[in-house]
């Protein structure tokens, strides 16, 4: 029970590597607050909550989206009321879109970044100064691979990563003597919806360059959240954790 007794916040939680992390927390004793953008997400981030529940734990369910000031700051007030505090928080939300640089829509880069990158830096402001007073927090902020090595098609989503990195690092500087840790996983390609549009044989080429022989499950990603969180983490700091099966060495 490495988290027994913590408050997480998990935005993004309401499927994939967001829900996967949102109940890892809970089997180590977190109660969670779990995020949703969205009604078409509703139903799932209550399946989410349940599983919690079925553990034991205690969870609730907040629609927000991060992107927006006014989301972020009641997302947080929300969780604020539900558990008094918020330990650990967890920028997870994301979306990916793909198309080459010349016919990407601004509108396209302009939402890609604004849910992975402002979205982190609104949370990351938003719950910071609490921690602060409390002089002890974990923030744990989701990147990619991607930011190391590209990928064509997605230089939205690339670049939103390698700014949430630098994001990390630089906060990282300010908040490394006041109790707070600050750090990013990095994962792989893993199976989750996001990847759902991805062509048979394009996967089998993302497969094929990975030195383990496969792509990543849920549950190979959420024990590094689980260890920056947790005591274990105490001495990391502006690191980057990237569970990739060899795609990238950092």
């Amino acid at each position: 029970m490495k988290l027994e007794g913590q408050i997480a916040l998990v935005t993004g939680s309401s499927s994939g590597i967001g829900a996967g992390v949102a109940i890892g927390f809970a089997r180590e004793g977190a109660s969670v607050v779990v995020n949703y953008p969205g009604d078409a997400e509703a139903a799932s981030a209550a399946d989410v909550c349940a599983q919690i529940r079925d553990l034991g734990g205690r969870a609730i369910a907040v629609a927000a989206d991060v992107s927006r000031e006014a989301d972020a700051g009641r997302l947080c007030a929300s969780a604020l009321e539900a558990f008094g505090r918020i330990d650990i928080l967890v920028n997870n939300a994301g979306i990916a879109t793909a198309a080459p640089v010349e016919s990407l829509p601004v509108e396209q880069w302009d939402r890609v970044l604004g849910v992975h990158l402002r979205g982190t830096f609104l949370m990351t402001r938003t719950v910071i100064s609490a921690m602060y007073a409390r002089g002890h927090g974990r923030i744990i902020n989701t990147a990619s691979q991607l930011a190391y090595k590209g990928a064509p098609g997605f230089s939205h989503y690339t670049a939103a990563k390698g700014a949430i990195i630098a994001f990390t690092r630089s906060v990282a500087l300010e908040a490394g003597a006041r109790g707070v840790t600050i750090n990013c996983v990095a994962p792989g390609a893993t199976r989750t919806r996001m990847l759902a549009d991805v062509p048979p044989s394009l996967l089998e080429q993302i497969r094929q360059a990975i030195p383990v022989g496969r792509l990543a499950e849920v549950s190979d990603i959420v024990p590094s959240y689980v260890f920056l969180a947790s005591e274990d983490g105490r001495h990391y700091q502006g690191q980057c954790l990237s569970p990739n099966g060899g795609d990238v060495f950092l």
